[in-house]
């Protein structure tokens, strides 16, 4: 079933990006009064299409589902019709520079009103999110020697507000990707407003490298979030923890005389036991109790662990952020030109060095992720479908032949040379750019290939 629901979210997040992103082509090149001829979705043989508007246009599906295409009537298309004198003023080539930059501009222009649209709309429904509020950091962690301490809310990053953890995260990406220190504004309780921080702190980022940003590289640093006080939920019957005598509200102190600093680090513990019998010092009301418990050995994927079979809440803190629809416009807005901005700056540093190609992703993972978002809810899946919208737009508009930049790389020219690009130099470029595009794509699934294996 977990099979089924990610070839389908992935097929979703595919088809709607493409419809998107074609028809922002379709569109303004109608706009600009170009005859389009067809619409299709995936590239190669048509597999079924209708024609009908007022051009006839054919809307088609084709058999490879990734990508798309517009075909406007072209004057170099040597293996069509005849153009009639009076579809030539319709003619691609025959409009002027600024329309065709602005037809082939439309494709990624429109993956980026999505993502402002996705975002702008998740921002005014308001997404529960986890606080700021940080579990304490280990002593030999970088946070800790930078002077945080459990329990502080982090509400700026140099200057910057945040509220919620995944902003948090998204300020030090950025920080770690431009190689500056971070100044962490504190506060020992979630501000609301311009309220100043308590106190700051400066927070050295360089023990993390960009290679290291799909992983867990918060935690490397000691920014954990914090998580509720180990306080039991449902005793599970006939389970370790129901022979050993616990109860729902027990407060366990410690385990084997180690003090449990929340509910993560007791699950952790029992975890980590393996079968060996475990003493818990804990708080029943006003008494301090002392209790042996036995956890059972479970074994999955390989390897075993140990489990008492009771609930241990350990949701954290959540701030709920909601906007009105101006505001949130703004915030996708915000959103959209920081993930491009983002984007743009992994693939320089990619290109002279500085971040292994190890991040280039293909659709193996792609598909992978749509899943996993669609299963957490529809605020990720959305949010999902918006992150790669961008990196779509953007990578389509880098300047590499056969992509829309290197269109727009054509007429940029031919506007500062006052003729457009010959069809010798065109071609040549057309073949190296499909040439770069295949090595980028067998890095990709060399890539996802290596994620799956290892």
């Amino acid at each position: 079933m977990s099979l089924l629901q990610t070839i389908l979210a992935f097929a979703v997040v595919l088809g709607v990006l493409i419809i998107v992103h074609e028809l922002g082509h379709y569109l303004v090149a109608r706009w600009c009064g170009v005859k389009v001829l067809r619409f299709s979705v995936g590239m190669g043989k048509v597999v079924y299409s209708r024609r009908f508007g007022p051009d006839q246009t054919e809307w088609a599906v084709s058999i490879l589902p990734l990508g798309g295409y517009v075909k406007m009537l072209d004057a170099r298309d040597h293996d069509g019709a005849p153009i009639s004198s009076a579809d030539m003023k319709r003619e691609f080539t025959s409009q002027s520079v600024w329309r065709r930059i602005a037809i082939v501009a439309a494709g990624p222009l429109a993956n980026f009103l999505l993502a402002i649209a996705v975002f702008a709309a998740l921002f005014v429904h308001g997404i529960p999110e986890p606080s700021t509020k940080l579990r304490a950091p280990a002593e030999q962690s970088v946070a800790w020697q930078s002077g945080l301490r459990e329990g502080d809310h982090i509400v700026s990053v140099n200057g910057k507000a945040v509220q919620i953890w995944p902003d948090l995260r998204w300020a030090m990406v950025q920080a770690v990707i431009d190689r500056q220190p971070v100044v962490l504004g504190i506060s020992t309780t979630s501000q609301q407003g311009d309220m100043p921080p308590a106190r700051t702190v400066t927070l050295p980022v360089r023990s993390v490298s960009a290679d290291e940003l799909e992983g867990d590289f918060m935690a490397k640093l000691g920014l954990e979030i914090a998580r509720p006080a180990p306080v039991l939920g449902k005793v599970m019957p006939d389970g370790p923890a129901e022979r050993a005598g616990l109860r729902e509200g027990d407060l366990i102190r410690s385990v084997d005389g180690k003090v449990v600093q929340d509910g993560l680090a007791f699950v952790e513990m029992v975890r980590m036991s393996e079968g060996k019998t475990l003493q818990l010092d804990l708080m029943r009301g006003n008494a301090l109790l002392s209790l042996a418990v036995a956890p059972e050995v479970v074994e999955q994927d390989g390897r075993k662990f140990g489990r008492i079979k009771v609930e241990v809440p350990m949701v954290p803190e959540m701030v709920t952020e909601g906007s009105n629809p101006l505001v949130a416009l703004g915030k996708g807005m915000v959103k959209t030109w920081d993930t491009a901005v983002m984007t743009l700056k992994m693939v320089g540093k990619m290109i002279v060095g500085e971040v292994s190609w190890k991040n280039v992703t293909g659709p193996i993972t792609i598909a992978d992720y749509a899943g996993q978002t669609a299963r957490i809810g529809l605020v990720s899946y959305l949010s999902f479908i918006a992150f790669v919208s961008i990196s779509l737009g953007v990578m389509n508009l880098l300047p590499i032949p056969v992509l829309d930049g290197g269109h727009l790389l054509y007429y940029a020219v031919e506007v500062l040379t006052g003729r457009p690009v010959s069809e010798r130099v065109s071609a040549v470029a057309q073949r190296a750019g499909i040439g770069i595009l295949m090595t980028l794509m067998l890095v990709a699934v060399f890539n996802d290939i290596n994620r799956l294996v290892s």
